[in-house]
């Protein structure tokens, strides 16, 4: 049995990335306290596997010293006002997968002659929050009424997409690494990010996130868009969320794109109780009612005090509700979710006109069989 000689300090590096305690990982690995004291080797098939329970690339395990592995993209997440040190391997690994993916479909792009996405980068810092949502509704063809008419939060998310998709940004909403339902995605890590790019813009959100949760996202994301700015975000839609200036502006350019302020006051009802109006308006809107509380003290409908009191319970609510989450769903349509119909369709086509592997078109989407990446395209209508 031939045991490898690996440096025990990047064993633990390993395990503290994956965030896991070596109680984790004992009914796999009986001796990784030994491991982890140089009391004992690994042989190197525990070793492979060690390193596929941890999420981290083989090689890794036989360097020096463990590496740095900052986020490739700007970092615009804080906690407490703090920048959030070290990323998980399951964030690191979906911008990873989404650069991949928005570099292919660049280059699909120039080659098939696609119009620019012109609105990316847009917009500057200095410009109004109201003016900036204003134009991204004409552009999105946004419509409050349409909204309001959904049934649930969920269309309402589909039909927001839809619009985002019909000017060329590839939306990804996904709560796992990929397709793998043992890896999800954290939502107190980060809510999304924005590649952008005018040639191949790229939206991800945090799909473990609630549904009205993921609207918020979603229109953050697209301000960094607008502003032409790549980065990683936790967007909220607090007051003075965050203390970098773009995320503060990016958040004011959310609230006022998803409740307009002209339109919310003209919604209002002076004796109706915080409770009662949140529930009327957030149906109405379809976002969440933290959004909702958060336009109604920029409304003046609530003073700071009251408005304090009501965010924290109702963020106290959410988090016994998140608890309680579910999942499910169809699987076809998750899986397009996960990718974008627009990248789904070129990606399909591209593939069935010989110009892609489908060794390659089967990672980009996350998926193992024929029949499934055959299903996939009739979806999206490339295949009858």
């Amino acid at each position: 049995m031939t045991r490898v000689k690996v440096n025990p300090e990047l064993l633990v590096w390993a395990r503290e990335r994956a965030r896991l305690e070596t109680a984790d990982l004992e009914h796999r690995f009986p001796k990784i306290n030994a491991w982890e004291a140089e009391e004992v080797q690994p042989t190197f098939k525990q070793l492979e596997d060690f390193a596929r329970a941890v999420h981290v690339p083989f090689g890794y395990l036989f360097l020096p010293a463990p590496p740095d592995e900052p986020l490739p993209i700007p970092d615009f997440r804080t906690v407490d006002g703090r920048g959030v040190r070290r990323p998980s391997p399951e964030l690191l690994d979906m911008v990873y997968a989404c650069q991949e993916r928005q570099g292919w479909y660049k280059e699909f792009s120039a080659t098939t002659r696609q119009p620019e996405a012109e609105f990316v980068g847009s917009a500057q810092l200095a410009d109004r929050p109201v003016a900036v949502a204003a134009s991204m509704a004409e552009t999105l063809g946004f419509d409050l009424d349409a909204r309001a008419t959904c049934r649930t939060w969920e269309e309402a998310l589909r039909l927001f997409v839809a619009q985002a998709d019909s000017i060329g940004v590839l939306v990804m909403v996904s709560g796992v690494v990929l397709s793998n339902n043992n890896r999800k995605l954290d939502p107190e890590e980060f809510r999304g990010f924005a590649l952008a790019d005018r040639r191949a813009p790229l939206i991800f959100v945090n799909g473990s996130d609630s549904k009205s949760a993921q609207m918020f996202t979603l229109a953050h994301e697209l301000a960094h868009l607008w502003l032409g700015s790549t980065a990683v975000s936790n967007a909220s839609a607090a007051p003075n969320g965050g203390h970098r200036r773009e995320e503060v502006w990016c958040n004011a350019v959310a609230a006022e794109l998803l409740v307009p302020l002209a339109a919310l006051r003209n919604d209002l009802v002076n004796d109706e109780t915080v409770e009662h109006a949140v529930g009327r308006l957030t149906r109405r809107y379809k976002v969440s009612s933290l959004v909702m509380l958060r336009r109604l003290l920029d409304a003046g409908w609530l003073d700071r005090a009251a408005f304090d009191v009501a965010w924290a319970a109702e963020r106290a609510r959410l988090r016994a509700l998140a608890e309680r989450s579910g999942g499910g769903g169809d699987f076809y349509r998750t899986t397009l979710s996960r990718v974008s119909r627009r990248f789904a369709r070129a990606l399909v086509e591209s593939t069935l006109e010989g110009q892609t592997l489908y060794r390659d078109a089967f990672r980009m989407l996350g998926v193992a069989k024929t029949e499934t990446f055959n299903h996939i395209g009739q979806e999206v209508g490339v295949l009858a």
